[in-house]
């Protein structure tokens, strides 16, 4: 070997040394960032989701008490009007007010919020964003004859969601009232009764959300299968605002 040879061997043998350190080096930092986030945020994920299954069984027991109240108060004014509530597992219950069905739902997963959102302009984000990470429970709207008749077909609405962080500060996006009642994210906790207002106003929300007539023009067909689906389990799709445009009839989420 040349002594030309032997300097450019040498070359690459340094070369890939100082390579294999740099990667050692790099690959050490990414096992750390691994650790530090799977520490970070997984334990708050985990912190979050706990607190928001605590306040879903809050809720749950604030459901049947507003329920209870209710149909007491209504008493035996007619025996066709039903309420009840009910349990339907870790992650879901209704109510039943009179022809409505309100499904609350509370979603496994942790999410934060997005960037365009006006909480992230707030002292209380700037200071620690993991106030920003929330679980949250959804509230659907459904007609009470839907399950009755078991028309699968028919559809719900979601009306409300409440985000709730580690912390217990909440905000709710919803319809209407339920739109800016309950914004205070900065400040509001959520207490029983903090809870039991949310749920009043959803159901208040819901008793004044009527079903309308749908239009005749989309209503002037029907298939074959349709018609003897009707006939057979009664089960022609209908909502609240068939053929309308929920999302912006009276403002959008």
């Amino acid at each position: 070997m040349n002594e030309q040879s032997s300097a450019n061997c040498c070359g690459y043998q340094n070369m890939f040394f100082f390579y294999s350190k740099y990667l050692q080096i790099i690959m050490s930092e990414a096992k750390e960032t691994i650790q530090r986030l799977v520490r970070e945020k997984a334990i708050l994920k985990q912190d979050v989701y706990a607190n928001t299954l605590t306040i879903f069984e809050e809720l749950k027991v604030v459901l049947a008490e507003v329920v209870a109240e209710i149909k007491a108060d209504f008493g035996d004014l007619d025996k066709r009007v039903e309420f009840y509530y009910r349990d339907r597992g870790d992650f879901q219950a209704e109510i039943k007010i009179a022809g409505d069905v309100l499904v609350f739902y509370m979603h496994t997963n942790v999410f934060q919020f997005d960037k365009s959102n006006s909480v992230w302009r707030t002292s209380y984000l700037k200071e620690n964003d993991d106030n920003a990470y929330v679980g949250i429970i959804n509230v659907y709207n459904f007609l009470a004859d839907s399950f009755k008749y078991q028309r699968v077909s028919d559809v719900g609405y979601l009306i409300a969601r409440l985000f709730v962080n580690r912390e217990r500060h909440f905000l709710v996006q919803g319809k209407r009232q339920l739109g800016y009642l309950y914004n205070d994210f900065v400040n509001a906790t959520l207490d029983k009764a903090a809870i039991k207002s949310i749920v009043e106003s959803t159901i208040l929300y819901t008793l004044d959300f009527d079903l309308y007539t749908p239009p005749y023009e989309n209503m002037q067909q029907v298939t074959v299968e349709e018609i003897q689906s009707v006939t057979n389990s009664t089960s022609l799709a209908t909502g609240k605002r068939m053929g309308f445009r929920f999302g912006l009839e009276d403002g959008g989420m």
